[in-house]
């Protein structure tokens, strides 16, 4: 297959496996045949005999990254739909995105440390749990590498929602602003996803909490520099 062929290719081939994999999904409701899961495990299978690093792939579908933005920007919505929600419990959520950014940021720095990983994979590592648009602008910031980040945040995303769904059922978490806080602190935009599947008042929260966890991390970010 020519160079120039490859970002049509690419392109094609992942947008016919999320097709796919949203169909099955709706299908079955297995998790594991969720876009999060099927997506990368097929581009992968494809990817490993061409030879196609993580990078050469990135700079084909470049776009993609960038559609993440508007996206974003689109929770929005839900926070203004739930503005009375969050006028209301302003302190509780703020003390748990406080709490859960610290935990994140702090056990991956120090399990990385641990492990004595090289510091710019230790930084592309400190934003994993930050929703992508807000991770990667960080990650730069820190000295990280980007890319790397986004990985990470991929990975954290899948388990963190597959986790979230095992949590409910043991921890007595009866509103749903606790239940999509949950989801949303430990698994970004992942969690939104499962948290939409749970309820929509538990998905608007999640996004909510998921947009304003990262528009905090952002303003830190300085802090976070300075401290890592």
């Amino acid at each position: 297959m020519t160079f120039e062929c490859m970002p049509v290719f690419w392109l094609v081939l992942t947008l016919a496996a999320y097709g796919l994999s949203r169909w099955l999904y709706r299908r079955t409701g297995r998790y594991l045949l969720s876009p999060l899961i099927l997506v990368p495990a097929l581009l992968l299978a494809v990817a490993v005999p061409l030879n196609t690093a993580y990078a050469e792939y990135s700079r084909d579908t470049h776009w993609l990254m960038r559609v993440l933005g508007p996206v974003t920007v689109a929770f929005a919505v839900p926070i203004w739909q739930q503005r009375t929600l969050l006028a209301q419990h302003w302190m509780a959520l703020l003390l748990g995105m406080l709490a859960g950014s610290v935990v994140s940021i702090g056990s991956s720095f120090w399990l990385a440390r641990a492990l004595a990983l090289d510091t710019s994979l230790t930084l592309s590592l400190v934003p994993r749990s930050i929703t992508t648009p807000f991770a990667m602008p960080l990650a730069q910031s820190l000295g990280a590498v980007p890319d790397l980040t986004a990985v990470f945040v991929m990975f954290t995303g899948v388990f963190g929602a597959l986790m979230g769904g095992i949590l409910l059922k043991w921890l007595p978490l009866r509103s749903s602003l606790a239940r999509g806080a949950l989801f949303a602190v430990g698994a970004h935009g992942a969690g939104v996803s499962r948290a939409r599947e749970v309820g929509h008042e538990e998905g608007s929260v999640a996004g909510l909490v998921m947009v304003l966890t990262g528009v905090l991390n952002l303003f830190a970010a300085p802090l976070l520099t300075w401290v890592l």
